[in-house]
């Protein structure tokens, strides 16, 4: 188990409003973070030293690889928000590995791991959340398979991902995996045709396409990523009063989420 406490800044939610164009609440004037903003706060800060070859802490983590060699996925996750976080107040997270789990798949061994985070401000449980990551074996070609664009439609969001927007969404989140910023490690070494678009990027994206549309805190997200997505795919979101779902630029699907009432 980890346990990390800071003061609650304005700085990194208005990097994000400024990264993907979106609105920013008046966090001076005392509105809260919207839905999944709190993964730019309160991050684990490993050294230099406890990194892995791809870029990810190897020790000194709540989540350690479980061998040398292991490629490291976002599945999914859950999220329930119990009460509005506020900048201007300290907040604590308790993070610790809820379970862990071997299964034989065909690319070899697969390990999934549930992490729970819980975060509280004020003496009250605000956040709590499970996230799913899967450890696959290194190598093996991942294809990707292009077609005719599909053009966003009037009721879709269209993101261009470039090498900049992958980029500086590493550094807001203080994530050093390679595979977002690092062509040839992505290309000659994990087999990636392109570099990866973060996972909690696509969420995140789903989550502010879903307040466009009116839905606020109070809520419990749940999510999966159902395919990687690669730079030269694009990022296009939609999102209705109770799904949200994101696809490249060909129409493949590559994460879906549902949006209802925690209460």
């Amino acid at each position: 188990m980890s346990e990390r406490t800071e003061l609650l800044v304005p700085g990194p939610a208005e990097a994000l409003g400024a990264l993907l164009d979106v609105p920013v609440p008046d966090l001076d004037g005392g509105e809260g973070l919207p839905l999944l903003w709190h993964w730019l706060y309160l991050l684990d800060r490993p050294a230099q030293a406890d990194l892995g070859p791809d870029g990810h802490p190897v020790r000194n983590t709540v989540v350690a690889p479980p061998a040398p060699g292991r490629r490291r996925m976002w599945a999914g996750g859950r999220v329930r928000t119990r009460g509005t976080l506020r900048c201007g107040e300290p907040a604590t997270r308790h993070s610790t590995v809820l379970s862990t789990q071997d299964k034989q798949g065909r690319s070899g061994l697969l390990t999934f791991v549930v992490v729970g985070h819980r975060i509280e401000q004020g003496g009250q449980v605000v956040v709590e959340e499970e996230q799913d990551i899967v450890y696959r074996p290194l190598g093996g070609a991942t294809t990707s398979e292009d077609g005719p664009v599909v053009p966003a439609a009037p009721d879709e969001w269209s993101i261009a991902v470039t090498p900049a927007l992958l980029f500086r969404f590493s550094a807001l989140t203080f994530n050093a995996h390679r595979i977002h910023y690092d062509r040839d490690y992505a290309r000659d070494v994990e087999g990636y045709p392109g570099l990866l678009t973060h996972g909690p990027l696509q969420v995140l994206a789903m989550a502010e396409a879903a307040r466009a549309r009116g839905s606020h805190g109070g809520a419990h997200f749940e999510y999966r990523l159902v395919a990687p997505l690669f730079d030269h795919q694009g990022l296009i979101v939609r999102a209705d009063s109770q799904t949200t779902s994101v696809r490249d630029v060909f129409g493949r699907q590559t994460a879906t989420g549902t949006l209802r009432s925690s209460r």
